[in-house]
């Protein structure tokens, strides 16, 4: 009888799944491991799937305009990290504070700090939108576009950046949802905003039905329009409430002390992102000199690894909510083992996927261009970057669990000297005085992140972070 009571408590994997996907109400501060990173990490793998589907897509509809076109969405993204910068620094600290609040069972403190979040992500974005979008043919020029370029992408570049409110509170809000718990509601929200993304996307771009032929700028019209649909359905959600977290009417008003540790928090977080994404303007610099089709080539691996790198930092959320929410319940071990089992689960997934792309990696990319020029360039940069696969599994999570303690610092720390001190001198040593060209570069990444997860993996091991208060 006992046996089989034990065996009727038991969750089968099925069971398991149809949770996290409909959203789980377990604690996970207590109970299974293993469970507790599968209701979280299910969502949040599903949540960026479709993020990072959009993303291959959206290159897919754009690669059949042209090299300039692909060129242009290339040298608006790499702009365009530094507001994901600011987004991802706002959204760990958010995470972090949230999900620490709701591990110390204090639900009301976890909604004002998500309201705080909000009023900082609505100040930042006003802040970066207004002079980006009015100067956005500069911004092309200065990133080294040609007159070409500029013509036909500066409609894209402006509503892109300009449109950054969408971008920064899609981010915050679903990282309120995640620090919470409230994993299933946040892969809901982004993908409703990225199915609205994708439907828009090749109607606006090639004027399918009654919508207009835009080009390249409806790519990014559709964009907007999918994430500001999105941020309101959000905004829905969380005035209505969820069983861990409800934002009150009494509640939407600034809290100096709380936004000021937010601030605080946040600043070495979004100084974390800014350097790991600015350094891939450096990249961009130092690929473009080598032509239009090498950019190109650049810009479509790199959406590829984009693919199977969201997923991954699915994981790394789960492993920064984990860590966040046990930390606060006393737990410090449990959110030790946590990390170090996701980090090898992030492993097996990348190392598989790294072999996939090594293989085969011209066809992969002719599913995106056919340009003779382009082909090899852009199988070369995604086979070169695979190689460092193994080291991106751990080096993500290992970022994130640092994040989700509420220590920012170390991976700042961390980010600049491997990016800006080793990455990006690298690349430039490689590609023009070894004149191994484009190719210098796309080895400096493989090279440098696998050498960051080393450094990070000895840091987490010292355990310092467990002494962080947030």
């Amino acid at each position: 009888m006992e046996a089989t009571s034990t065996s009727d408590k038991q969750h089968t994997l099925w069971a398991s799944l149809v949770e996290a996907v409909r959203g789980s109400h377990q604690d996970y501060t207590t109970g299974s491991l293993n469970r507790a990173i599968l209701l979280l990490a299910v969502p949040m793998v599903l949540e960026m799937v479709l993020e990072s589907l959009f993303a291959v897509v959206d290159v897919f509809w754009v690669g059949r305009l042209g090299a300039n076109a692909v060129a242009t969405v290339g040298l608006t993204e790499s702009m365009l990290s530094l507001i994901f910068a600011v987004a991802m620094g706002l959204s760990l600290s958010t995470t972090a504070m949230v999900a620490r609040r709701i591990g110390e069972k204090d639900p009301e403190g976890a909604a004002v700090a998500g309201v705080q979040a909000i009023a900082l992500g609505l100040m930042v974005s006003l802040a970066i939108g207004l002079p980006c979008g009015l100067y956005a043919p500069n911004l092309l020029r200065w990133m080294g576009a040609s007159p070409e370029i500029v013509a036909t992408g500066s409609g894209y570049t402006r509503i892109c950046l300009g449109g950054s409110f969408a971008v920064l509170l899609l981010f915050l809000n679903n990282a309120i949802f995640r620090g919470a718990g409230d994993a299933a509601i946040a892969m809901r929200l982004l993908w409703v905003s990225n199915i609205i993304n994708l439907v828009l996307d090749p109607c606006l771009i090639f004027g399918w039905g009654p919508f207009p032929r835009l080009g390249v700028t409806g790519a990014a019209l559709a964009t907007l329009i999918g994430r500001s649909i999105g941020v309101l359905y959000q905004f829905y959600r969380l005035m209505r409430g969820t069983e861990r977290l409800r934002i009150l009417a009494s509640q939407v008003h600034l809290q100096w002390n709380v936004l000021w540790r937010l601030i605080r928090v946040s600043a070495t977080g979004i100084l974390q992102f800014a350097i790991a994404h600015s350094s891939w303007i450096g990249l961009v610099r130092i690929v473009s000199i080598f032509g239009a089709a090498a950019l190109a080539g650049y810009t479509i691996a790199i959406r590829i690894v984009i693919f199977v790198i969201l997923p991954s930092w699915g994981l790394s959320n789960a492993a920064a909510t984990l860590v966040g929410q046990n930390l606060g319940a006393g737990h410090p071990e449990r959110a030790e083992k946590a990390v170090w089992r996701t980090g090898l689960y992030n492993v097996i997934f990348l190392g598989s996927i790294g072999v996939i792309f090594i293989l085969f990696s011209e066809p992969i990319v002719r599913l995106f261009t056919h340009d003779p020029e382009v082909v090899p360039l852009g199988a070369a940069c995604l086979r070169i970057i695979s190689y460092g696969n193994l080291g991106y599994a751990y080096f993500m999570v290992m970022m994130q669990a640092f994040n989700g303690a509420g220590d920012t610092i170390t991976p700042t720390i961390v980010n600049f000297f491997g990016f800006w001190l080793f990455e990006i001198p690298l690349a430039y040593w490689l590609s023009i005085p070894l004149k191994m060209h484009s190719n210098g570069a796309f080895f400096a990444i493989a090279i440098a992140e696998s050498s960051m997860a080393v450094v990070s993996a000895i840091l987490f091991k010292q355990g310092k972070w467990k002494r962080q208060k947030i």
